[in-house]
C-alpha cells in the first residue's frame, strides 16, 4: 500500500481517485470545494486540510478543469517540500502549460508526469482508461504501479511532458468531428423519416464500430444528454487548445469554425449550455 495525493475531483477526478482506495492505497484527496471529498473519505480516503498537503504525498496526481486550475494549483508554493516526490497530472491541458508546469516542478523538485486520460468518468470508475503518458522514464517507471488500476492501457510518448498533452488533444479533435458527423447524419436522415436510433444501430453495427460512435451515436440519436460526462464548457476549452496547437506550428485546421461555432451556439442556448458535450449536435438538428 502506498500513501498517494489526488487533487481535483469533479466527475473524473472522484472516479479516478476511488480507483486508487479500492486498490488499497493510502490516499489523500483535495478539492476546492471540501463537500466534493464526502464520498471518498466514506470509502476510506483521507481529507487533506489544503492543495499542499495533497501535494506533500510521495506520488500525487491531479485532474483539474483547465490550465487556469491547474497552474493556480500546482504553484512553487503548493509543491515545496521533501525531495524525491512526483506529481502525475491527468487533466486536459494545452501545451504551453504542460511547458510552464514542467518548469514549476523543476523549480520545486518534484518530478513531473503527464498522463492525460481517454475515457468518459463511468470507464474511470471501471478502471479501463486509456493513459497517454510522457516524462523522463525514471519517473514514469516509478508511478508505473499506480496507473494500473486506472487503465487498461498505457500509452508512452516520449520523455517530454507536453507530447502526452498534444496526442490528447489531437485525440479529442477527432473525437469533435465525429459528434459533428453524427450530427450532420442524424439531421439528414430523419430529415427523411428514417428513425435516428435504427440508423446509428445500422452504424455502429457495420462501418462505425468505435468507441466514439457505440457511445456517442446512441446518445445524440435518443437524445440523451444527462447526466452531463462531459460539459459542453470543456468542449469549446478542447477545441481551443487544437486551434492553438494548430496556431504554433502554422498549421491550418479548415473544418475547426464549423465545430467552434456549434459549441459557441450551444453554450448561448439556456437548454443546451448545461447538457453533456455531445448535446452539441442539437445545434445541427436546428439549423
Amino acid at each position: 500500500m502506498a500513501r498517494l495525493g489526488f487533487l481535483g475531483l469533479g466527475n473524473m477526478g472522484s472516479a479516478m481517485a476511488g480507483r486508487l482506495v479500492e486498490a488499497g492505497h493510502d490516499v489523500i484527496v483535495w478539492n476546492r470545494s471540501p463537500q466534493a471529498a464526502d464520498a471518498l473519505v466514506e470509502a476510506g480516503a483521507a481529507r487533506a486540510s489544503s492543495a499542499a498537503e495533497a501535494l506533500g504525498a510521495p506520488i500525487s496526481f491531479s485532474m483539474l478543469a483547465n490550465d487556469e486550475a491547474a497552474e493556480a494549483v500546482l504553484t512553487v508554493e503548493n509543491l515545496r517540500g521533501e525531495a524525491g516526490r512526483v506529481h502525475v497530472n491527468t487533466a486536459s491541458i494545452s501545451a504551453a502549460a504542460a511547458d510552464r508546469l514542467e518548469r514549476v516542478h523543476q523549480e520545486a523538485g518534484v518530478g513531473y508526469v503527464a498522463s492525460p486520460v481517454l475515457g468518459r468518468p463511468s470507464v474511470a470508475a471501471a478502471g479501463k482508461l486509456n493513459l497517454m503518458v510522457a516524462g523522463a522514464d525514471e519517473l514514469v517507471d516509478r508511478v508505473a504501479p499506480f496507473l494500473q488500476p486506472l487503465s487498461v492501457r498505457v500509452w508512452r510518448f516520449g520523455e517530454r511532458p507536453r507530447r502526452a498533452n498534444v496526442t490528447k488533444v489531437a485525440m479529442n479533435f477527432m473525437l469533435l468531428h465525429a459528434m459533428q458527423a453524427m450530427a450532420e447524419s442524424v439531421s439528414l436522415v430523419e430529415a427523411h423519416d428514417i428513425d435516428a436510433s435504427e440508423f446509428m444501430e445500422l452504424a455502429t453495427n457495420s462501418l462505425f464500430g468505435a468507441v466514439a460512435y457505440s457511445g456517442y451515436g446512441p446518445m445524440i440519436a435518443e437524445r440523451r444528454y444527462r447526466p452531463a460526462g462531459f460539459s459542453m464548457a470543456l468542449g469549446l476549452k478542447d477545441l481551443s487548445l487544437a486551434e492553438e496547437l494548430a496556431e504554433e506550428r502554422g498549421i491550418t485546421l479548415p473544418t475547426a469554425p464549423v465545430i467552434r461555432d456549434s459549441f459557441e451556439r450551444a453554450l448561448a442556448d439556456e437548454e443546451l449550455r448545461d447538457l453533456d458535450w455531445s448535446a452539441m449536435a442539437e445545434v445541427t438538428r436546428g439549423r
